[in-house]
């Protein structure tokens, strides 16, 4: 096993494999869209599964099941009272790393919207017939 002295500054590349695995680990539990909007819920402050559930529009059931993996990942922490369980934010810099790759998205689809608009402009120009120029007698 590799140990890793100063995390803070470490790149990718000096990554031993054990560690790109539980990169790659991370980076899964990112990659479930309902996952990324109960991270999104949870910005505001912690919820209970039953909140969660009737916000998202699925089974209890179902939100568990992604608030457990979540958990076993270390996104969130569990907490029980009572007869409800509470999940919040365990490392908020997930939000850092979600802003980042949210905002380089919008800023593609933002371009691909002005070249389509571009497109479609120019092809509504080339489509429209001018006026046939009249002759003046002269």
């Amino acid at each position: 096993m590799t140990v890793l002295s100063s995390s803070a500054n470490l790149k990718m590349e000096d990554l031993p494999d054990e560690a790109l695995e539980q990169v790659a680990a991370y980076f899964q539990m990112l990659s479930e869209p309902t996952r990324l909007r109960i991270l999104n819920l949870l910005r505001s402050g912690e919820r209970s599964v039953g909140e969660l559930a009737q916000i998202c529009g699925y089974s209890a059931a179902n939100i568990s099941r992604h608030l457990s993996m979540l958990t076993k990942q270390g996104f969130l922490v569990r907490e029980n009272r009572g007869t409800s369980v509470y999940y919040r934010i365990a490392d908020a810099s997930v939000y850092a790393l979600c802003d980042l790759v949210c905002g380089n998205i919008a800023r593609r689809l933002e371009v691909a919207a002005r070249t389509r608009d571009l497109f479609f402009e120019s092809a509504q120009r080339r489509r429209t017939p001018t006026a046939p120029k009249r002759r003046t007698k002269g």
